[in-house]
């Protein structure tokens, strides 16, 4: 696997020339259009990359772009892997690796995701400030990768207070209303029964979706800071509970997008 990633690395670094980012930034369903407000330098896809899967949603897109955003170097993966697309919990976190290896020092995720908080409201951002994980992996069972972190790495600080007060403030500076929560990962690609979504409620979730936690385990075992963010694009509490397309996924996702890229920027600008 190591050797895997260092010929993923060395092809990106190859294409990018001396192009070094700073922050990573993970985009999720539907909100891919925060590259828009990127100063592109060099866009890769991912069918391109050695040992890189390849996206197999119709909302994500497939594309590895470098640019600036806020003056800042990033990397942005416009569209993610998920388990239920019947990739290994190993390559789902492949970029996010070949991130590290790039030399990326903070990750930055987004995702779309339905709401079990009563007290939210569909296109609302919910800051998240802890996890739980109901994925049936993890990327770190195995063999442990040495070379990129410890074999129990702590769990305790997943997501970065610093960054999670910072945004807090960010949005009362641009007057976004953010919530703060926590986010449940489960395998999908179903949504879930009434009674799945009360389960979930009760073990303490704000939030359900099918990604981001296998990404952020794995940068928390590099050693990356992480902030991430959920758009609520469905609500899921008994009273409010309904059938669900994609399109209605995408457009919820689209109206609270420019808020969540104003807020990221933002947060990289100040970091």
């Amino acid at each position: 696997m190591i050797l895997q990633l260092q010929e993923a690395t060395d092809y990106i670094q190859q294409r990018i020339e001396n192009f070094a980012p700073e922050f990573g930034i993970i985009l999720g369903t539907g909100l891919g259009a925060l590259v828009n407000e990127l100063e592109v330098n060099h866009t890769i896809s991912y069918d391109e990359i050695p040992y890189f899967p390849v996206s197999t949603v119709e909302s994500h897109s497939g594309k590895l772009i470098f640019g600036l955003l806020a003056g800042r170097r990033v990397v942005v993966m416009q569209g993610r892997f998920h388990y239920y697309e019947g990739y290994s919990m190993e390559q789902v976190v492949f970029p996010v690796r070949v991130m590290r290896l790039l030399g990326v020092q903070k990750l930055f995720v987004s995702n779309a995701a339905g709401g079990l908080n009563p007290d939210f409201t569909t296109s609302e951002l919910m800051i998240i400030t802890d996890h739980i994980n109901l994925q049936p992996s993890n990327p770190l069972i195995g063999k442990n990768l040495d070379e990129l972190g410890l074999r129990f790495p702590d769990m305790s600080d997943v997501y970065d207070e610093h960054m999670v007060r910072e945004a807090m403030v960010i949005g009362d500076d641009l007057g976004i209303t953010l919530q703060e929560g926590v986010y449940v990962s489960v395998p999908g690609p179903m949504l879930e029964t009434p009674a799945e979504y009360r389960y979930l409620r009760v073990i303490g979730a704000d939030a359900v979706g099918m990604s981001t936690v296998p990404e952020v385990i794995a940068a928390r075992h590099m050693g990356m800071p992480v902030f991430a963010v959920s758009v609520i694009t469905d609500m899921c509490t008994p009273d409010r509970l309904k059938k669900v397309k994609l399109a209605d996924i995408l457009e919820a996702a689209a109206i609270a997008e420019p808020r969540m890229t104003a807020l990221i920027a933002e947060l990289i600008r100040r970091s």
